[in-house]
C-alpha cells in the first residue's frame, strides 16, 4: 500500500486551502463559483493534507482546477497518481479532453497535455485578462486529448 493514500473528498475548503498554502493562486470568494465540482481527491500522510487535486466542469468542459502536493512529499509521484485518478475519471465520464492552467508545464507535459495558444484557448480562463500575465506570471493553458477504446 503506498504511503500516501488517497481518497475521495467533500472537503473543499481544506483542499482550497492547501492549494493556497502550496503556491496555487485562488481568490477564496471566487473560488469555484462558476465550475460544477465533479471530483476532488486528497492525499494524507501521517494524518496531514499532503495532496489535493479537484476536477471540475466549466462550460460543459472538464478542467483540472487545482492539483497540488505538499513540498515534503515532491518526487514520491503522487502528483502523478492524482492526475491519473482525475484523467481516467475524465474518461469514464465519457470526456475527450481535459484543460488546466499550468504553472510547471514540464510536469504535465511529461502525462502528455499540451500547451494550447492563448486564441485556442478556452474562454473562461482568467490568466489571459490578469495584469500579472506575462509579467511575473507565466502559466500555460494545456490540455490533454483522450483516446477512447
Amino acid at each position: 500500500m503506498s504511503p500516501f493514500p488517497i481518497t475521495i473528498t467533500d472537503d473543499v475548503q481544506a483542499l482550497i486551502a492547501f492549494f493556497i498554502e502550496n503556491g496555487l493562486e485562488f481568490d477564496e470568494d471566487e473560488a469555484y463559483g462558476d465550475d460544477e465540482i465533479v471530483r476532488c481527491w486528497r492525499a494524507d500522510a501521517d494524518g496531514r493534507l499532503v495532496g489535493a487535486c479537484v476536477l471540475a466542469k466549466r462550460e460543459g468542459r472538464f478542467i483540472c482546477d487545482g492539483i497540488a502536493t505538499d513540498a515534503s512529499v515532491r518526487g514520491a509521484r503522487l502528483g502523478e497518481r492524482l492526475l491519473e485518478a482525475l484523467v481516467a475519471e475524465v474518461r469514464a465520464r465519457g470526456g475527450a479532453e481535459v484543460f488546466l492552467v499550468a504553472r510547471a508545464p514540464g510536469f504535465f507535459a511529461k502525462y502528455g497535455f499540451n500547451a494550447v495558444a492563448r486564441e485556442d484557448a478556452p474562454g473562461f480562463f482568467e490568466c489571459f485578462s490578469c495584469p500579472q500575465y506575462g509579467v511575473s506570471c507565466h502559466p500555460e493553458v494545456m490540455e490533454l486529448r483522450l483516446g477512447h477504446a
